[in-house]
């Protein structure tokens, strides 16, 4: 039987771009103040502009991890994807049985904080603030 659990990632050995970002649902219909218990953590690396830096991407894919995180519902855990064209979007591991979520125009995103990024959830866009960046 094949282990489905990924293999658990040493900080140490990953290099100084990676960064731990939280974004967290802004203001919408429903939410007018937005709500901090919606969010995502995403562990990707950004170069110098604060974007999505796809080579890094490339050599340390497997790293580049996603947490999906919803009041009363246990955590989904993916990863971050490159899509064909150069969007990126958000891949849950095989237990999760959930569809892709795509960032709307991540390619092009600076990841600073009080930035806002878009993602398509179930075909209907949903708007995050960026709330923390951290160094791993």
């Amino acid at each position: 039987m094949q282990n489905t659990h990924p293999k658990p990632i040493l900080n140490t050995s990953l290099p100084a771009q990676f960064r731990q970002v939280r974004i967290e649902l802004a203001r919408e219909p429903g939410h007018p103040e937005g709500d901090a218990s919606v969010a995502y953590f995403i562990i990707a690396p950004l170069n110098a502009d604060d974007r999505i830096d796809a080579t890094l991407w490339r050599e340390r894919r497997e790293a580049c991890r996603i947490a999906r995180l919803r009041p009363d519902k246990p955590d989904d855990h993916g990863h971050l994807i490159h899509l064909q064209g150069g969007g990126w979007a958000f891949h849950y591991d095989t237990g999760a049985h959930m569809p892709d979520e795509v960032g709307f125009h991540f390619a092009d995103e600076r990841f600073v904080y009080g930035e806002y990024v878009s993602i398509n959830e179930g075909g209907k866009m949903h708007t995050y603030r960026v709330a923390s960046i951290s160094r791993l």
